[in-house]
């Protein structure tokens, strides 16, 4: 039994629990390793108590059995880029947590019953979330879980560039704007709220593509979680692609970027998020 546990940067109550949860998982008969950044802080910070795990790049904790983000959504991201299918459980330290469902004062005690319910069974409680793909003529972006963002090489005056959005084949909308988003419901509370799309819960089945300062005014649209989405960007010096705001794909105009639904979702393990209750914290 192998434990992945990703603790935030530069945040010593993420590293405290960080250091609690490995002496309780060694307690209990499992293994764990750490994130780079988490292995420097505890061997230079001074306060961890007791050996300090071994570290992994977090790619390779797609091994484990169970991978334990310990932060905010931002933290959850990048240990879900490298959880791959492993289940992953969030604990919350952020003002909002979408993506994080449990409590700091309740995190120790969940995470180590779900990693002796692993040891017994041999798999954890999980329920999906999708993720979505994107890419074009020979490239592609790693699965997002929130968004892909398509854009200029940059925002504002003088930016942005000349956009067509299809569905399944059927154009929806064509013209100037800073950008186009598409988002997976787990991704509405995210970027694309900020830029005036929807709210859509994560039980809802369905993709959200919303224009970013668009100047024709295209309203947001939520489509089939099947469906394909095209986006082409044209009269632009060169275009972007952006998921989950971390990793960036540059290519010359014109730029033609495909999302849909990615064939592999995130598998989160731990308690269901109380949706409306996090809603609350955006006021």
């Amino acid at each position: 039994m192998r434990v992945g546990l990703v603790a935030q940067r530069d945040n010593d109550r993420a590293l405290a629990l960080a250091n609690t949860l490995t002496r309780r998982l060694d307690a209990v008969g499992a293994s764990v390793v750490v994130d780079p950044t988490t292995g420097e802080a505890a061997t230079d910070g001074g306060d961890w108590d007791g050996a300090v795990p071994s570290s992994v790049d977090v790619d390779e904790m797609a091994a484990c059995d169970l991978v334990v983000s310990v932060g905010g959504d931002g933290t959850f991201l990048y240990a879900a880029r490298g959880a791959g299918s492993t289940p992953i459980m969030g604990v919350n330290l952020g003002e909002v947590g979408f993506l994080n469902s449990l409590a700091p004062e309740e995190a120790v005690e969940t995470v180590v019953a779900e990693a002796e319910h692993i040891q017994k069974t041999g798999s954890a409680r999980t329920r999906a979330m999708p993720r979505l793909r994107a890419g074009g003529d020979g490239w592609a972006l790693p699965p997002a879980l929130n968004e892909v963002v398509v854009q200029g090489d940059h925002r504002g005056s003088g930016g942005g560039g000349h956009f067509r959005v299809s569905v399944d084949g059927a154009t929806y909308s064509e013209g100037h704007a800073d950008g186009v988003l598409v988002a997976t419901p787990t991704g509405s509370t995210a970027y694309n709220l900020s830029e005036g799309g929807p709210l859509v819960h994560p039980d809802v089945a369905g993709l959200v593509v919303t224009g970013m300062a668009d100047d024709d005014g295209m309203p947001p649209l939520v489509v089939d979680a099947d469906s394909d989405v095209v986006v082409e960007l044209t009269d632009a010096e060169a275009g972007v692609a952006v998921s989950d705001g971390r990793v960036r794909e540059e290519r010359a105009t014109p730029l033609r970027v495909t999302l849909s639904r990615a064939g592999e979702p995130v598998r989160l393990a731990g308690p269901p998020l109380d949706f409306f209750t996090a809603l609350d914290k955006l006021a």
